[in-house]
């Protein structure tokens, strides 16, 4: 199995890397992981992964300057429906748009919602601490989906972000945490999924969760 990790400047790329290998040795499965910001890489890998961390707009341009890079994602996954993971500002970069710094940035629009500040609660007057950093219960939803049915009930990740993903269609969100609002946790739509959470991080319930993307076969 090839799997592509994209590496567009923007991603904590080496903790995502060692963390699928893990992965993948703990379910005994042949793996040959890709770092790479070349479209020729995906075209023929088996799966894409698209990490991401820091400002959306940044990260956002970031691929977009990799020439090519946004075809090639887009002709695998939405149009030969290889499996794809996006993590943290990778899932966020599959909304609309974005509102980080008061400007709205355009994004791939594979799963239609805007990313925007968390909120401070207005029912108490107890502020949350922005970022929503640590570790925080992923609540599935879609418990049939075979990578979210692997999430026990009571899983943990490790959750670092200001922005989270709103005004999205609920049959393409997999999972939720709460921190003042309900958080998408885990999104997706046909072979795409994605995590706001750290499946690196995560220790276990990330192992867990990669082992299951890993073995994923979309319909």
């Amino acid at each position: 199995m090839k799997l592509a990790l994209i590496d567009y400047g923007s991603g904590n790329i080496h903790s995502v890397s060692r963390a699928i290998y893990h992965a993948a040795q703990q379910a005994e499965m042949p793996l040959e992981l890709v770092l790479t910001d070349k479209p020729d890489d995906l075209m023929d890998a088996d799966s894409i992964v698209l990490p991401g961390v820091g400002h959306f707009a940044d990260c956002y341009q970031s691929v977009m300057r990799c020439t090519g890079l946004r075809e090639a994602m887009e002709e695998r996954v939405l149009h030969q429906n290889i499996p794809f993971l996006g993590i943290c500002v990778g899932m966020q970069l599959l909304a609309d748009c974005g509102r980080e710094g008061g400007v709205q940035t355009d994004a791939l629009g594979w799963i239609g919602g805007v990313v925007d500040k968390i909120p401070q609660p207005s029912s108490t007057s107890e502020k949350l601490k922005i970022p929503h950093m640590g570790w925080n219960t992923i609540r599935v939803t879609q418990t049939e989906h075979p990578v979210c049915k692997t999430l026990a009930a009571g899983a943990q990740g490790y959750f670092v972000h200001s922005f989270y993903y709103q005004d999205i269609a609920q049959d393409y969100v997999y999972a939720v945490s709460d921190y003042g609002v309900e958080i998408p946790a885990i999104i997706g739509k046909d072979n795409i999924i994605a995590t706001q959470f750290h499946p690196e991080k995560s220790q276990q319930v990330g192992q867990q969760f990669l082992q299951a993307f890993l073995r994923w076969k979309p319909v």
